[in-house]
């Protein structure tokens, strides 16, 4: 069964927190995806991963790139899986259309990463939260301590 992981952002913007989860899922020695619900914001977080560490290099790209089946990280507007990820990150709006099925079966990870500062953010993540119970997952929900390290919940 796929485990579920919340993270519910306070302290720290997506930008900060997403290259530390991605580099942590690639010493795991595993694939990622990352979904954001608009093209645009691919964009941005694909420059933004280009740039955010001089000193480091997170392997990845985008349809416009090619090769997706070979990219490590694979950053994309619309439900995709085609890197054989293991982990998939759902920001920014983006969420599973189900929890169930072959396809998200496969998954190692679901990663939901929500804006708790967005009271519209928060109900939609308690909304996949319910679905994703119903659903027989192993849920677990993460927060943001004020020096903006994961505190698992509950």
């Amino acid at each position: 069964m796929t485990e579920i992981f919340f993270y519910h952002l306070e302290s720290r913007r997506l930008e900060e927190v997403l290259p530390d989860l991605l580099q942590k899922t690639l010493a795991r020695g595993w694939r990622a995806v990352v979904e954001a619900a608009l093209p645009e914001r691919i964009e941005a977080l694909d420059a933004h991963l280009w740039t955010h560490d001089p000193a480091s290099f997170l392997p990845h790209g985008t349809k416009a790139d090619g090769y997706e089946a070979r990219q490590p990280i694979y950053l994309t507007a619309s439900p995709a899986n085609p890197n054989n990820a293991d982990v998939i990150f759902y920001v920014d709006g983006a969420q599973p259309a189900a929890f169930e099925g072959p396809d998200f079966e496969r998954l190692t990870r679901a990663v939901l990463i929500f804006n708790g500062l967005d009271p519209e953010a928060v109900s939609r993540a308690r909304e996949q939260w319910k679905l994703a119970k119903a659903a027989g997952h192993t849920a677990t929900y993460w927060r943001q301590t004020g020096s903006g390290k994961w505190e698992k919940q509950g």
